[in-house]
C-alpha cells in the first residue's frame, strides 16, 4: 500500500509505434492493475526512461527516430537497469540474441498472447535483486545452490540436474504463474517454442520428489497459462 492508501499500481513505459498494438497492450495492462504510459517514437521514449520513474518498459524492436536496441544499450551504457521486454516480429535465433545482448532482460515474439505478455512483465518485476544468492527459501523448502541439495521441512529431496534447474526457476519467482514457453527458454534454452509436452512431464516428476502425500501441494497447475509455486498455509505444513 502507498502512503495515502492506496494500491500501489506498477508503472510500464511502453514504446511501440504501432497505435493498435499500444492500445491493446496498455488496456489490458490497466485493467490487471498497471499504470502505463504510451510513447510511439524512440528518442521520446528514451528521455522518459532516463526519468527513472517506471518499474519496467516494453519496447519495440524497430521505432522511428531511434530503435528499440540503440535505446536499451544507451540505458545500460548509463547504469540504468530498468527490465526490458523487447517486442519484435523479428524471431529468428540471431534476432533474440541481439535483442539480449543490447541489454533486453526478455524477448517476446509479434504475434503473442497478451497472457504471454503479462506473464513475463509481471517475471521481470518480480525478479530477484541479487542472482549471487546460496540458498533459496520458499516457505518449507531449502534449496543450497552450492552443496546441491534440496530439502522440504528437513526432509532430503533428490533430484535430477534438469530437475533442480526447474525447481530452481519456479522458487526464484514464488507465487507467480509461469508459462511453459519461459520454462522452456530458461530451463531448457530452447528460442524456439516446440510442440511438446516435455514441461509437463518434467513438473510431473518434479511435484511427486516435492509434494509428500501427507504434505500440502506447493506446485500447482493453472489451466490455459501454467505452473505456479505456492507456499501452503502454516497450518497445513
Amino acid at each position: 500500500m502507498s502512503e495515502s492508501g492506496r494500491t500501489y499500481r506498477p508503472r510500464v513505459l511502453l514504446v511501440e509505434d504501432d497505435g493498435g498494438i499500444a492500445r491493446e497492450i496498455s488496456e489490458e495492462l490497466e485493467s490487471r492493475g498497471f499504470d502505463v504510459l504510451a510513447i510511439d517514437v524512440g528518442d521520446q521514449g528514451l528521455e522518459r526512461a532516463l526519468s527513472g520513474e517506471f518499474d519496467v518498459m516494453v519496447v519495440d524492436r524497430m521505432l522511428p527516430a531511434l530503435d528499440g536496441l540503440t535505446m536499451i544499450e544507451t540505458l545500460r551504457a548509463r547504469d540504468i537497469r530498468i527490465p526490458v521486454l523487447v517486442l519484435s516480429a523479428l524471431s529468428a535465433v540471431d534476432d533474440r540474441v541481439s535483442g539480449l545482448k543490447a541489454g533486453g532482460d526478455d524477448y517476446l515474439t509479434k504475434p503473442f498472447a497478451m497472457e504471454e505478455l503479462v506473464a513475463r512483465i509481471e517475471a521481470l518485476l518480480r525478479r530477484p535483486d541479487d542472482t549471487r544468492v546460496t540458498v533459496l527459501r520458499v516457505g518449507p523448502i531449502t534449496m543450497d545452490l552450492i552443496d546441491r541439495t534440496v530439502t522440504r521441512g528437513g526432509r532430503e529431496i533428490e533430484l535430477l540436474p534438469r530437475e533442480f534447474r526447474l525447481l530452481e526457476y519456479l522458487m526464484r519467482r514464488p507465487a507467480q504463474v509461469l508459462t511453459r514457453a519461459m520454462m522452456l527458454e530458461e530451463v531448457w534454452n530452447y528460442r524456439f517454442i516446440p510442440q511438446t509436452n516435455l514441461v509437463d512431464v518434467h513438473i510431473g516428476k518434479l511435484r511427486r520428489k516435492v509434494d509428500g502425500p501427507d504434505e500440502e501441494p506447493m506446485i500447482h497447475s493453472i489451466r490455459g497459462s501454467g505452473f505456479s509455486l505456492r507456499v501452503p498455509d502454516a497450518s497445513d505444513e
